[in-house]
């Protein structure tokens, strides 16, 4: 074996899931940016609107892959490719899509029944599943790992204070209900050994 062999490098197709997710942000937030917001409130953030409106179906979903401009894709881009190739990895890629269109569906019918007023999108409700879900990977049977306990905590604890004492254009309830479906999802994968 010649020594350039040795030391060859390729690029992997490592999360298939995950980097088409990322992919589909970065294409609706470009959109976003490129019809100065139009397409991100069209297609790319849910809201209260006529159930007549086939687009209100669609929002249920697309709103995680609209984001208010590039600073708020990237740090939800980062996270999901830190933690997603793993979860992908131990959890299989049809677990993990799941788990991103349950969480956009969840966050998405809840502000369309008790938010009237407020729209949504970003990536952060699927982060936030993403963080939970990684709190399960040394889970076993009968046991919840500390790391779940502590990343709970101070996760969701920071999400709902910030809830309840600050006032800012972040939907805490999007992350606290996207770390809900992470928990349950990883719980219910561990429990049945994936």
């Amino acid at each position: 074996m010649s020594r350039t062999a040795k030391y060859r490098l390729s690029i992997t197709f490592n999360a298939p899931v995950v980097l088409l997710f990322v992919l589909l942000c970065f294409l609706a937030t470009l959109a976003g940016e490129l019809t100065d917001g139009y397409a991100t409130e069209k297609f790319f953030m849910a809201y209260h609107s006529s159930l007549l409106d086939p687009l209100t179906y669609l929002r249920l979903f697309t709103h995680v892959l609209g984001h208010s401009g590039w600073s708020h894709f990237v740090g939800n881009a980062s996270y999901l490719l830190l933690l997603g190739p793993m979860l992908e990895e131990k959890y299989g890629g049809r677990n993990l899509a799941i788990t991103i269109a349950v969480t956009a569906l969840v966050i998405g019918l809840v502000h369309y029944i008790f938010f009237w007023n407020v729209a949504i999108c970003g990536a952060s409700g699927v982060v936030f599943a993403f963080i939970l879900l990684a709190s399960f990977t040394s889970f076993r049977d009968g046991e919840i790992p500390i790391t779940f306990l502590l990343v709970a905590a101070i996760y969701l604890g920071q999400q709902i204070y910030n809830g309840l004492f600050t006032s800012d254009n972040i939907s805490q309830l999007a992350h606290i209900l996207g770390g809900i479906v992470g928990a349950v999802v990883g719980f219910a994968c561990n429990r049945r050994g994936k």
